[in-house]
């Protein structure tokens, strides 16, 4: 039986990858005996091998500059949302090419979970790694997000917005620092950054928007504006077959498809297919018998991989939500059950832990804040219930989750308020770095709170970015 310590990790860099090298990676999974491979939570490849050979192993992976692991989990693998260009909403300035620049930029392997996201879109998390980049509407500066404790809720946010071709610096300095054994506060961050590290920082203009918790339908083939399309693939056991996965990959590279892209979801997305060869890839699907239509009660599901119990769970949940026309369109689930496991859905189906419980017998369901996974606040919905009472229970929580949508809130969200007239709002910039005092967010790196006006601010005041006093700034509109 194979484990999870049979396990040969592939690190594919923000899910990317070409399909040459993709190409290479399963011709050395067939070598080494395997006939499928997996899909890591975090975009990586995983491919079960009882006896391996590290000399081809390490031919394979000097050959395409991709690190891999076997039976450990030393370094982590860099999540990006490059996966969901062209298939969801994204910040206007956030093209493909500045993903490929800042991924390049990460000369080390990280140990730290790092994500590089943005928030427009709904497909890839925002906070499921210890260092979070998420684009703000500043053209190429981030938000950075700590989250080092699975069990804090609100991740620590950094005071300033980091220019994109210097996240690799802060990242790598960070690992540097050692947090967990030498104690080192949030809060002195920005001091130690900005003392040891030569990068372009920006003033936070904005507090972050979390995206809408809509799940897209990702499977299939879909139109872009361009006149190509993308294609989006599932396998309802994460297994997916190899012979097919090396035809698809020969297809990408015949018809010059450059890109095929992991998703969090144990999926693969493959863009810019051009319509004239649309059908060799009906063909192809068809040839290997590949359902294009599965429910979305399927696709929307976060199970670790080689988990049979989570699998069977799941199929049996999927067969009784399907029985009771349940709409889950919205909606995310994941299976837990390992303790250490971090969710990233709105729904959580837990093995119940508790000593006074039998393991395998009971389940708690959780939801999260707003049905919002990215808020990572989860409540109990129930606890100790049954195998057989879970789906009804998840009937009656996407029933609570269409009663709390609010269409008046989201449309005052994106147009402001009713009969509210725009206001012209106050800036004061300073002469020397450009950065902004905005009195709605004030200045958390100088304590000073949202609400105080820059008349207000006493006489000692400077620039947190460049140390000029008070007059260096000018009022601008």
């Amino acid at each position: 039986m194979i484990t999870k310590k049979d396990l040969v990790r592939v690190f594919v860099k923000g899910g990317i990858l070409s399909p040459g090298d993709f190409l290479k990676i399963i011709k050395t999974a067939n070598k080494l005996g395997s006939d499928s491979i997996h899909f890591g939570s975090r975009q990586d490849i995983l491919f079960p091998v009882k006896n391996y050979s590290k000399e081809d192993l390490d031919k394979t992976f000097d050959s395409i500059q991709t690190n891999y692991e076997i039976n450990q989990e030393s370094y982590q693998n860099i999540v990006s949302s490059y996966v969901a260009l062209d298939v969801l909403p994204r910040k206007s300035w956030l093209a493909p090419h500045i993903y490929h620049y800042i991924l390049d930029s990460f000369k080390y392997r990280p140990k730290f979970k790092i994500n590089i996201v943005d928030p427009s879109q709904s497909l890839v998390p925002l906070f499921t790694g210890n260092l979070n980049f998420v684009a703000s509407s500043q053209d190429n500066y981030w938000f950075l997000y700590l989250r080092f404790s699975e069990i804090d809720p609100n991740p620590w946010k950094f005071p300033a917005l980091i220019y994109g071709f210097d996240l690799a610096k802060v990242a790598e300095f960070m690992e540097s620092l050692d947090f967990k054994s030498q104690k080192i506060p949030y809060e002195d961050l920005y001091s130690l950054i900005t003392k040891t590290l030569k990068i372009n920082l920006q003033t936070r203009m904005e507090e972050m928007n979390f995206p809408d918790s809509n799940f897209p339908y990702y499977e299939g083939l879909n139109s872009t504006p361009d006149g190509k399309y993308w294609l989006g693939l599932y396998w309802r056991n994460n297994k997916f077959d190899t012979t097919c996965l090396r035809a698809i990959c020969e297809r990408c590279i015949k018809t010059n498809v450059g890109k095929v892209s992991l998703t969090p979801w144990k999926s693969i997305i493959i863009k810019g297919i051009e319509e004239k060869y649309r059908i060799g890839w009906e063909k192809l699907l068809g040839r290997f018998g590949i359902n294009m239509r599965h429910s979305s009660l399927e696709l929307n599901w976060h199970l670790p991989v080689l988990d049979t119990e989570a699998l069977n769970l799941k199929n049996y949940l999927v067969r009784e939500m399907d029985k009771m026309d349940i709409s889950t369109y919205g909606l995310t689930f994941s299976i837990k059950n390992d303790p250490a496991m971090v969710p990233f859905t709105s729904v959580v189906i837990e093995k119940n832990f508790t000593p006074d419980s039998n393991p395998g017998e009971s389940y708690n369901i959780l939801f999260s804040k707003e049905f919002n996974a990215n808020l990572m606040e989860y409540d109990y919905y129930t606890k100790n219930v049954s195998k057989d009472i879970i789906p009804p229970l998840l009937l009656e929580l996407s029933y609570l989750y269409y009663e709390q949508l609010d269409e008046k809130q989201k449309v005052e969200k994106e147009t402001g308020p009713k009969n509210n007239q725009k206001t012209l709002n106050i800036l004061y910039q300073c002469k020397n770095c450009l950065t902004i005092y905005d009195e709605r967010i004030g200045d958390e790196i100088n304590g000073i709170k949202p609400g105080v006006a820059f008349e207000k601010l006493p006489n000692t005041y400077e620039c947190p970015l460049c140390g000029s006093d008070k007059k260096g700034f000018s009022k601008i509109s």
